[in-house]
Parts: structure tokens; C-alpha cells; sequence
């Protein structure tokens, strides 16, 4: 072997010496026996360094997996001799390192998969009889099951159906030639080995819990067997993976009657061994897997419960349904046991239970108690405890929450079973709770709000409507609400009590509704130091964004604070300067939902116009201003980095100003409140900024999205704003300028139509020739990015092109440009239909030619078109689908197809009879099509249904590619 090679397979070697290793790597690989050369370095013992070994085997594992087949029946036969010749080696010698060990069984196991129907039906007898109990063959011996395991049984790994279909027989083989013998020999290990290798025994439960699913389980569920694995229960070392075999028994698919017998007699002896004792357990790793089990027994059973009940067999499920109610004792101490991964493990049957529960027609007393022993137990382990930080939450308060969800799962399945339990059950305790919240700790005040709050979706209620319907539930409802507002808690000084009292308070916004005399204190606990200005960021940025949709639902109750509200956040409002580096109260995102609900309060007001007017002024004027100050500093500055939070700041300025335009509706519109001069004043300010030098992509990205808003709330008087703009834009443009102007242009021309018709005319070729410009850029020939850049580039010009096209009062745009500027648009619509290999952008070609053939291929249309047709878009309609690349089995390429069929459609519409007498004496035939297909498309063509024409066409060029 290249022992200069060799030395690049050390993680610490230098990169050439690894480059190097890899080459030789690839060419042992691709050598007809060089793989030998492995074989004898393993089986002699050649080489003492792991890397190396490991390195052989993947030699092995590779002529294996990719070269079985090319292997004569000699080089096959010398691969299983030297896989048991190297485990014949392992008996006496010192143990592999694991990593050695798990290719080593990897390549077992590939082995076994490629030879066992065929030339090695005796592996496993020849691998135990070489082993017989040493200790470390049987590790090998069960490190090559599970990787068995892996191969053909794991539902994990997705296999072809050839592969599936493989495992299939294999299984069947073993079950039918080896299985028992196998599971002898597990019990063998399993008793052999219990008090002296604890590590061989864990790994002999793994392979048992792994292989129980597919084979005969009475070879496992039998005294002999089940009594061992018992006995490992009590066994520290051994009872958490005796645990896993056990609950992969009791999950094997099975008769429903057989399974709660398993059940129940696993059940039995458990209880009796003193297994459901859990409070004297002090052991909560052993206690989560025994909880795992559990849940899966009670799963089982309900699982044969639900079987037997649509059977109809009444008194098996009546037996089982008993066997599921003598585990919920048990049930419920785990699920209240203070550790929360052995509670998580047993909701998936407390929650099962509970669908047992109200699929039946009455429920006894034993019932009704169990379920309130579960709210209970969920209102308890729904508590936070003192070591969750809510300041840096890590992983533990991660898992937290997602317990939580859980435990919410559980609260909304109550709900189902018995509404009015819960309701009752949570207006106990958070009546309790809000009468003395001053002296209870955070945690318990916080899970009382919490559960009022998670009422509204265990409850539902149509809209939020929680507050009418049923009285009984919307009088507790109400009185609740009432207190929550009333008691004082929102003064409860922690950051989790907070944020569920504000969260709560937005929930149920449909209460002030109905008892609006609330809003006042509840606004002032937004605006103070309970909520914006909370001395937690967190809490502050929440509650920012909670005001928003509070006072979105209640502005019509808010008009007499309306000023008040607005002066009491002013501060707020203010544009943080980039340049003093104070933190401040809110981030520039949480500061958007603040101008929103600034905008929300004075456009629902119910002041006049000018009042509307002068309070949006106030509100915008300062950022106009501090946007003129930051431009002016912004092209003196130098520094790059200054440049760049400058640029951050003007942008804010701008989104904050956009922002405010979310009040405007269909029926509160811009003009309607008297607000247009503010916003033509804010464009005044900001479009200049569109030629800034500098930081040019991050502010024409925000006037950009700025110009977008307002061409919906200004209407028309966008417009004239809008070739300044526009000019700004397309100077010194590059790709991603072009292809994020464009669907402004497109907004403008849909939505203002003939009314920018002059305007279109005078950009249109700049736009058009600034594309020409950028896509004639050359770019390297592998760079995948500039390649992708351009595709989206061309994408955005044809999407320009439809948006002309198809409004009839600006199509003529196009003909007013010059015959010689015409024809060379027309030219990149046809290069776009049949040369490039993107169905997105041929649709649009064809879309565009369709409406082309429809403004302008009439009697009256534009002069030398209908020569175009027939010399261009008639060839480009068949040559584009007969290209190798046009896939017919792609989805968005029959779409093309079918725009493609249209336009043809459309232009029989448009010629007639002419176009026919084409088809057939001239373009069809230059084809080599036979005369009886050409008058088959013919006759198709003239039918009025056009869902006939597409699948004929589809059709056609099936055949036409065959």
C-alpha cells in the first residue's frame, strides 16, 4: 500500500498529505482487486494504526455496495473469508476502538444483505458457531444486528421499491430459517452475561427491542423470556434498556383481545414486583423510560379499545376499556411528578384517555373525578418553577415550553370532554389567586392569567366572540376579564405576570366592548412603566406591538384619549440618531407598531379633516425633517460604516412613515381625511433620496417600498412623483435595481392604465435598452449565481413587457416606438419563447405574443405584422416544444404548452381561413408532417373549444418526440 498516502488519513495530517489519501482512496476504489490488498492488511494485522483500518474497511464496504456484481465467484468467496478470518482475530485480541468495530459490523451487514438469499444462507449459524459466548465476538456478532436493522428493517431510511422488495424476502427467509435460533441465542447472551458484562447485555436488549416488530413474538412473550427481562428491571445498570425492549414488545402490532392480555399480564407482574410504587423512586432517568412504557401499555389498550368497540365486540371492549381505567392512577402520579420529562412521557395516553372519555354516552363518578384530577394535574405542572431564567433563556427553558404546548393539548381535549368543568376549575383558581396576588408567588399568579388566557382557544369562540352566545360561559368569562383589570395585578412586578396580563387583555379586546369604562386604566398600563416603558426590553417590545392590535379593535372607543394617547408617546415616536449610541426604550421594529397605532387612532377618529390633517402632520413632520438633516450628513460623510447606519436611519424614517399609511382603508381613505399634502410632502422629502451616491441599494430599496404604498393610498397624485423616480432609478442601474424597479412600473400601468400612457412612452426604451445592457454583461461560464441573476432579470423584463401588452390603452406604447426599436423587442419575445430553457419566462412569451396576434394581427392592425406571424411567432409555437429541453412531464412547462396553444387559437381567431391554408400547404409540411395529421390539427384548431386544442397539442408533440 502507498504509505505516503496512508499518512493523509490522520485528522491532524497537513491538507496535501489528505488530498493525497483521498486520491488513493478513489483509486483502490476503482481498481478490479486492489480492495485485496485491504483484505490481507486486515486479516494479517498489518497495520496497527486505527485510521488505517478503518480505511480498509471502507475499501471492503465499497466493493461490496457498488462492485458485488463484477466480483468473480472466487474474489466473492475471499471477502467472507476474510470478514471471518478478522473476526476469528477479534476473539483473543485486545478490543477495536468503537468506531472500528461499527464499520466493521457495517460491512457485516452488507455483506449479509448482498449474499444471504444466494451464496451465504449460513451467516449467522457460521458467526455464531465461530463466536460461540466470547465476550468480544458477541459484541461484533450484535453490533452486526443492529446494522441489519438498518439495512432492512428501519422505516427510517427510505428505500427504492427494488430494495423494499429485498428486505421483504429476507425477512421472510430469517423468519422462516434462522429466527429462532437467533433468539436463543440472545436469551444465551442475555443470561450469560447480565452480572458480569453490563454493556454486552444493554446492547443484547437493543437488538430485541429492534427485532420484535417483524418476527414471531411469541418467541419473546413467553415466561422463560419475560421473566429475564424482569429481572433486569431491578437491575440498576440494565432497567432503563430493559424498559425499551419491554415497551417495544408491548408496541408490536397485534389481535386487539391478544394485545390487552399482554398488556394486562405485563401489568401484573410489574405491580407485584413494585414497579408502580413511583413516589419511592428516586431514579428519574429509569422513572422517564418506565413512564415511556407505561404510556405505551396505555396507548395499547386504548388503541384495542377503539378496534373492538367498531367491531362491535362489547364485552372485549368493555374488559379493556376496565384495564384502561386501572392505569390511570398510575397515570396520574406520573403525570404530577415534579420531573417534567416523566410527566411529558405520559400526556400521549392522558390524552388518549380523554377521546376515550367523550366517545362515551355518560360517564361515571370514577370518570368525572379522573378528569378533574387531570385539570388539576395540568394546572400544576403548567407552573414555571424558580430555576426557569427568564432573562437568558436557555435549553432547559426551551424544553419548557415545549412541555407546555403539551400540557396546552391537554387543556383543549378537557375542554372537549367537559367545558363547563374546566371553566368552573379555572375560575376557581383564578379567583383565588387575584384575591391575594400581592402575597403569591410570581409563579402561581402567572399560571392563573395564564389559564384564563388559554380558555380562548380551549373555548372556541366565532371571531373572538366571547362575550355573547352562551351566557353561562360569557358571564364567567366577563367577571373574570373584569377582575383581571380591576384587581391591580398588571402592577405585579414580574416580567412573565406582565406580559400574560397584557397578552390576556388583547385575547379577550372584545370584553371593553362590552364594559368599554375599562380602556382608560388598562391604556394607561400600556403607556407606563408597566408596559412601553417596562424596565424589560422584552416586555416593551411585546407590548409595542400587543397596543397595536388593541387599538386597532377599540379606536372607536378610544376618541376622547385620542390626544392624550398621542402625547403620552411622542417620545417614542422619535427617530433614534445613529450617533449617540443610547440605547433606547424601543428597537426601530418595535417603533413601527407604535406609528401604526398612532396612524390607527387618528384615522378612526372621529375629529374633522383638518384635524386628522394637522395631527398626521405633527406626527410625520419631525421625521421629514430628521430625514432632510441625515441625507445632508449622509453625502459629506466618508466613513463607511457611518455611511451605512446613516442609510439605516434615513430608511427607517421612511418604513416609520409607510407605516402610518396602514390606517388608510377602502373607506377611510388618504384624500377622505385630508391627508394627501402630508404624503406628497413625505415623497418631496424622500425621492431626492433616490440619487444618493452613496448606500444607493439600502435606500432605493425603502423609497422603493414607499412609492409601492402610496400608488394605493394616493391615488393619481402619485403620479407626478413618478418619472423623477423613476429617472433616479434607472441611472447607473445593475440587475437587482432593474429587476426591483420593474414591479413598480408593473403596479403603475395596471393600476393607472391609459392615464400613463405619455409617461410609458418616454421610458419605455430606456428601461428596455438598460436590460439589453445589463444582460449583455458577460459573466464567467460556471458561475451559477450570475447565471440564476440573469434568468430572473429576463424573467422581470417579459413580465414588463405583459403588464404593456395586456392593457389595450397602453398596447400602443410599443407602436409608437419606431419600426427598427418594434422589431428588435419582438425579436427577444420570440428568442425568449423558444431559446431559453425556463418555462416561467416562455408562458409569458407566449402570453405576450398571444395578445400581440390579438391587438395588432387584425385587418386594422400595425403594417407588416401579419408578415411576423407567419415568418416568426407560427415557427416559434412549434419549434419551442421540440426542444429537447421543453420537458413534456414537467407541470409548469404544460402550462407554456397551453399558452402556446392559445396563441395559435388566437391567431385563426385573427386570420381565418388564411392562416388554415397556411398550416397545411406551407409550414406544416416544411415539417415532414403526413397530410393526415396536418388536417387532424387543422380541424382541431378551427373547433371553439380551446381545452380540445390543448390536449391535442400536448399530444401531438408527444408523438413528435417519440
Amino acid at each position: 500500500m502507498d504509505e505516503h498516502a496512508l499518512l493523509g488519513l490522520n485528522p491532524n495530517a497537513d491538507a496535501t498529505y489528505r488530498q493525497r489519501a483521498l486520491a488513493y482512496f478513489e483509486q483502490l476504489k476503482d481498481s478490479q482487486d486492489a480492495w485485496q490488498v485491504c483484505a490481507e492488511a486486515l486479516v494479517k494485522g498489518l497495520y496497527n494504526d486505527d485510521h488505517v483500518k478503518f480505511f480498509c474497511f471502507q475499501v471492503l464496504e465499497h466493493q461490496i455496495k457498488f462492485r458485488h456484481g463484477e466480483l468473480s465467484a472466487v474474489q466473492q468467496q475471499l471477502i467472507r473469508e476474510t470478514l471471518m478470518k478478522w473476526l476469528q482475530l477479534q476473539l483473543n485480541a485486545q478490543p477495536e476502538k468503537a468506531f472500528i468495530r461499527n464499520k466493521a459490523a457495517q460491512v457485516f451487514a452488507l455483506a449479509f444483505v448482498t449474499e444471504y438469499l444466494t451464496q451465504w444462507p449460513k451467516f449467522f449459524f457460521d458467526i455464531l458457531a465461530l463466536i460461540g459466548l466470547n465476550p468480544r465476538g458477541v459484541d461484533l456478532y450484535l453490533r452486526t444486528l443492529m446494522a441489519i436493522d438498518a439495512e432492512v428493517v428501519d422505516r427510517d431510511i427510505l428505500h427504492s421499491s427494488e430494495e423494499t422488495r429485498r428486505n421483504t424476502l429476507i425477512k421472510d427467509t430469517m423468519r422462516e430459517q434462522c429466527i429462532p435460533s437467533l433468539v436463543e441465542s440472545w436469551y444465551q447472551i442475555l443470561h450469560t452475561f447480565q452480572h458480569s458484562h453490563f454493556e454486552l447485555t444493554c446492547q443484547c436488549l437493543e437488538v430485541v427491542g429492534a427485532y420484535v416488530s417483524w418476527i414471531d413474538l411469541n418467541l419473546i412473550a413467553n415466561d422463560r423470556f419475560v421473566n429475564l427481562l424482569l429481572s433486569h428491571m431491578s437491575v440498576e445498570v440494565l432497567r432503563e434498556e430493559a424498559c425499551d425492549c419491554l415497551f417495544e414488545i408491548i408496541n408490536k402490532g397485534m389481535d386487539p383481545v391478544d394485545k390487552t392480555k399482554l398488556v394486562e399480564s405485563l401489568c401484573q407482574v410489574l405491580q407485584t414486583a413494585g414497579f408502580f410504587n413511583v413516589e419511592q423512586e428516586e431514579d428519574v432517568d429509569f422513572l422517564a423510560k418506565f413512564s415511556k412504557l407505561v404510556n405505551g401499555m396505555g396507548q395499547s389498550l386504548v388503541v384495542s379499545w377503539t378496534k373492538l368497540t367498531k367491531a362491535g365486540d362489547l364485552k372485549s371492549s368493555q374488559e379493556t376499556l376496565q384495564a384502561v381505567e386501572a392505569k390511570v392512577p398510575l397515570m396520574l402520579r406520573l403525570l404530577v411528578h415534579e420531573d417534567d420529562d416523566i410527566s411529558a412521557n405520559i400526556v400521549g395516553f392522558c390524552y388518549d384517555y380523554l377521546h376515550v372519555l367523550k366517545q362515551l354516552p355518560l360517564l361515571t363518578d370514577q370518570q368525572k373525578a379522573n378528569i378533574e384530577a387531570i385539570m388539576v394535574a395540568v394546572m400544576k405542572k403548567l407552573t414555571y418553577d424558580d430555576e426557569y431564567n427568564f432573562e437568558n433563556e436557555g435549553e432547559d427553558e426551551a424544553m419548557f415550553v415545549e412541555y407546555r404546548k403539551q400540557l396546552k393539548l391537554l387543556l383543549d381535549r378537557l375542554a372537549q370532554v367537559s367545558p363547563e368543568l374546566l371553566l368552573d376549575s379555572v375560575r376557581r383558581v383564578f379567583n383565588t389567586t387575584m384575591q391575594s396576588w400581592q402575597t403569591v408567588p410570581f409563579m402561581e399568579v402567572e399560571v392563573a392569567i395564564r389559564l384564563l388566557y388559554m380558555l380562548g382557544e380551549a373555548l372556541p369562540a366565532h371571531q373572538g366572540a366571547h362575550f355573547s352566545g352562551d351566557v353561562a360561559k360569557a358571564s364567567t368569562l366577563q367577571d373574570m376579564m373584569r377582575t383581571l383589570v380591576t384587581c391591580g395585578v398588571s402592577e405585579y412586578q414580574h416580567t412573565s405576570v406582565t406580559l400574560e396580563f397584557f397578552e390576556t387583555v388583547v385575547r379577550y379586546d372584545k370584553f371593553f366592548i362590552v364594559e368599554p369604562q375599562h380602556i382608560p386604566n388598562v391604556l394607561m398600563a400600556f403607556l407606563d412603566q408597566r408596559g412601553l416603558r417596562n424596565g424589560s426590553p422584552k416586555v416593551r417590545s411585546r407590548v409595542a406591538y400587543l397596543l397595536s392590535r388593541f387599538v386597532k379593535t377599540l379606536h372607536k372607543h378610544m376618541n376622547a384619549y385620542i390626544e392624550d394617547i398621542l402625547n403620552r408617546i411622542q417620545d417614542l415616536l422619535e427617530l433614534s440618531p445613529p450617533e449617540n449610541g443610547y440605547p433606547t426604550l424601543l428597537t426601530s421594529d418595535d417603533q413601527l407598531f407604535v406609528f401604526e397605532t398612532a396612524g390607527v387612532l387618528i384615522v378612526g377618529s372621529e375629529c374633522a379633516a383638518e384635524r386628522k390633517q394637522a395631527l398626521m402632520r405633527n406626527l410625520l413632520t419631525p421625521l421629514m425633517e430628521r430625514f432632510k438633516l441625515l441625507l445632508g450628513k449622509l453625502l459629506q460623510e466618508q466613513d463607511e460604516e457611518r455611511q451605512a447606519a446613516l442609510a439605516d436611519c434615513l430608511n427607517h424614517a421612511v418604513g416609520f412613515a409607510s407605516r402610518t399609511s396602514k390606517a388608510f382603508s377602502n373607506k377611510q381613505t388618504v384624500k377622505q381625511c385630508g391627508c394627501s399634502e402630508v404624503y406628497r410632502d413625505c415623497l418631496e422629502t424622500f425621492v431626492p433620496a433616490l440619487s444618493c451616491p452613496v448606500q444607493r441599494e439600502a435606500l432605493r430599496s425603502g423609497v422603493r417600498t414607499f412609492l409601492h404604498r402610496m400608488i394605493i393610498c394616493l391615488e393619481e397624485e402619485v403620479l407626478p412623483f413618478i418619472p423623477a423616480a423613476s429617472e433616479h432609478m434607472l441611472k447607473d442601474c445593475e440587475a437587482k435595481d432593474l429587476q426591483e424597479f420593474i414591479p413598480l412600473i408593473n403596479q403603475i400601468t395596471t393600476k393607472f392604465k391609459g392615464q400613463v400612457s405619455p409617461f410609458l412612452q418616454q421610458v419605455f426604451m430606456p428601461l428596455v435598452q438598460a436590460f439589453f445592457q445589463v444582460l449583455a454583461q458577460p459573466a464567467e461560464e460556471n458561475d451559477q449565481t450570475a447565471a440564476l441573476e440573469k434568468q430572473m432579470l429576463r424573467r422581470s423584463y417579459f413580465a414588463f413587457i405583459q403588464t404593456i401588452t395586456s392593457n389595450a390603452s397602453v398596447n400602443e406604447v410599443i407602436a409608437n416606438q419606431g419600426a427598427e426599436n418594434i422589431e428588435r423587442v419582438l425579436f427577444t419575445i420570440i428568442q425568449g419563447a423558444v431559446d431559453f430553457p425556463d418555462p416561467v419566462a416562455q408562458r409569458t412569451c407566449f402570453i405576450i405574443l398571444s395578445k400581440l396576434v390579438e391587438h395588432w394581427g387584425g385587418k386594422d392592425g400595425l403594417v407588416g405584422f401579419p408578415d411576423f406571424i407567419y415568418k416568426h411567432i407560427v415557427p416559434a409555437c412549434f419549434l419551442a416544444p421540440l426542444k429537447p429541453t421543453f420537458d413534456l412531464s414537467d407541470a409548469q412547462t404544460i402550462l407554456t404548452l397551453s399558452e402556446c396553444a392559445l396563441t395559435l387559437k388566437m391567431i385563426h381567431i385573427k386570420r381565418g381561413p388564411e392562416f388554415i391554408q397556411y398550416l397545411q400547404q406551407e409550414y406544416l409540411p416544411s415539417l415532414q408532417v403526413t397530410p393526415d395529421i396536418t388536417q387532424e390539427l387543422c380541424q382541431v384548431l378551427q373547433q371553439p373549444d380551446s381545452k380540445v386544442l390543448k390536449n391535442y397539442i400536448k399530444a401531438f408533440f408527444q408523438r413528435a418526440k417519440l
